[in-house]
């Protein structure tokens, strides 16, 4: 239930908890009490039980008598209350580790004022409150520290559940399926015929995992299916930060903004508009030809949208408050996503594929938007080689991987640092091809005549001193010496 609902919707939810025989790890019932320190620490418990019980959300009710679960109403209004001068969501917010998502409901049931708290259940860590992680032991709060064997059960669930089989919106009615997710762009894209009524659309949904039955009736829409095909990303609330921001920048700093988007639908039924609409804000150049001028991208479009497609599907979607973001300068491109790279960024170029959300890569390749062959940081640098730009510069930070493309430099403005990392991605790129580098290949790469070799030897040697690159044959003759990445350096004769 994490997409908005009508007031008969949470008037229902409220019947059907208060029809559980009694309180359970994932649902508490109360009528007044709503002491913030206390709900901070039930949110934390409720959201670790909830994990455990298999269940998408957890539940804090008030208004609702202990015993018979009679609604009698409750004088508790979370908007009004303070902590501090700060209010109360942001403070348990504030002090909850990681950010879970969780919303406060006000709704009437049988004339009665009701307050409805849905919790998402922790994913990938127990959730915490002010330091402390709690658990439910049958309707009591307890510290999960003294339950061993509780603690160990959650880090399996952590283990084995992936993002993509999170749970975006629960309970939904096959007519809000519809609703929420683009199946006509689903079926055009993966080039199946549109079924014939609803109910093949939505066996179709289900066979690739977009949704799955609810054991309370109706569906629950995964989080594989709302990221990938949500009509709008703003209709489920915890997936509102993953969408794609971009920021357009006057001159090369962030100081002024000239336009910001963030893209609303889905990854999948959103690509092609969302790249269009980068490319729509690169910085271009006009080239004459022998009769026509034409306007030239200064990024190539293939290496940008390698790079986005990239930075969508490799994200980690389990850090909160994060979101992948493109932003556009007078003379660079960064293009960054939460999550630090599961590969050596010195070895982006032939490591073999390896992706954190592999249902979510599987579809996005079937789809054609992604190929899960690792393929996709060569065409990168190839593109790069091919319109002999600066070479891109792969970042890792604790939390995030940014790649940045440069705008065109000549060779005699490229700083040490740009020349070796363009000297060492040919070599990696030459290598994965069953090629070495050489001093033609160099020339050919930063566009050098062949009467200036001597500038591209002094880039070689530039390289293997730094370690970059290595002699595939030392005993070579100077004018046959070919090298490789220095990772890439063939075993040598322990007798010579």
């Amino acid at each position: 239930m994490t997409f908005d609902r009508p007031a008969e919707y949470l008037v229902s939810l409220v019947r059907e908890l208060c029809r559980l025989p009694q309180e359970t790890e994932w649902a508490e019932l109360k009528v007044n009490a709503a002491e913030p320190q206390e709900i901070g620490e039930y949110v934390s418990a409720l959201a670790n039980s909830a994990a455990l019980a298999g269940k998408a959300f957890a539940y804090l009710v008030w208004g609702v008598a202990d015993g018979d679960h009679a609604i009698v109403g409750t004088r508790f209004e979370p908007r009004a209350v303070k902590v501090g001068n700060e209010e109360l969501e942001n403070w348990l917010l504030r002090l909850l580790t990681p950010k879970i998502h969780f919303r406060f409901f006000a709704v009437t049931v049988d004339g009665q004022p009701v307050v409805l708290l849905e919790i998402e259940r922790a994913f990938r860590h127990p959730v915490r409150f002010q330091g402390n992680e709690f658990i439910r032991i049958g309707s009591y709060k307890k510290k999960l520290k003294d339950f061993p064997e509780k603690e160990r059960a959650l880090w399996r669930i952590f283990d084995r559940l992936p993002f993509e089989e999170g749970i975006a919106a629960e309970r939904a009615t096959g007519d809000e399926v519809l609703r929420l997710l683009d199946y006509p762009g689903y079926f055009d894209l993966l080039k199946r015929p549109l079924p014939q009524n609803r109910d093949g659309l939505l066996e179709a949904l289900a066979e690739d995992g977009l949704i799955r039955a609810c054991d309370a009736g109706g569906w629950n829409v995964t989080n594989l299916g709302a990221i990938l095909f949500a009509r709008r990303l703003d209709d489920f609330h915890s997936l509102r930060r993953k969408a794609m921001r971009v920021i357009q920048y006057q001159g090369t700093s962030r100081l002024e903004t000239i336009k910001e988007q963030i893209a609303t639908q889905g990854y999948a039924n959103g690509f092609e508009e969302l790249i269009r609409f980068i490319n729509g804000l690169l910085p271009s150049s006009e080239v004459i030809g022998q009769a026509l001028r034409k306007t030239v991208p200064m990024f190539p479009e293939l290496a940008v949208r390698e790079l986005v497609a990239n930075a969508l599907i490799h994200q980690d979607f389990l850090l909160t408050g994060t979101g992948p973001l493109v932003e556009i300068f007078e003379d660079r491109v960064e293009i960054t996503n939460p999550g630090e790279p599961l590969v050596d960024t010195q070895r982006f170029v032939d490591s073999p594929p390896r992706s954190r959300n592999e249902a979510l890569a599987s579809l996005m390749r079937r789809i054609g938007i992604c190929e899960e062959r690792g393929s996709g940081w060569d065409k990168v640098v190839f593109q790069i080689e091919l319109h002999q730009l600066p070479a891109p510069l792969p970042e890792a930070t604790a939390d995030h991987t940014r790649v940045v493309l440069f705008a065109p430099q000549p060779l005699s403005k490229m700083g040490k640092a740009d020349r070796l990392r363009a000297v060492y991605l040919h070599a990696c790129l030459r290598y994965v091809s069953r090629e070495h580098l050489t001093n033609t290949s160099v020339r050919q790469r930063f566009g050098i005549e062949p009467r200036n070799s001597a500038t591209a030897s002094r880039l070689i040697r530039e390289a293997v001193e730094a370690g970059y690159i290595v002699p595939h044959d030392p005993k070579a003759a100077p004018k046959l010496m070919r090298y490789v990445p220095h990772w890439a350096a063939p075993p040598r004769d322990r007798f010579t």
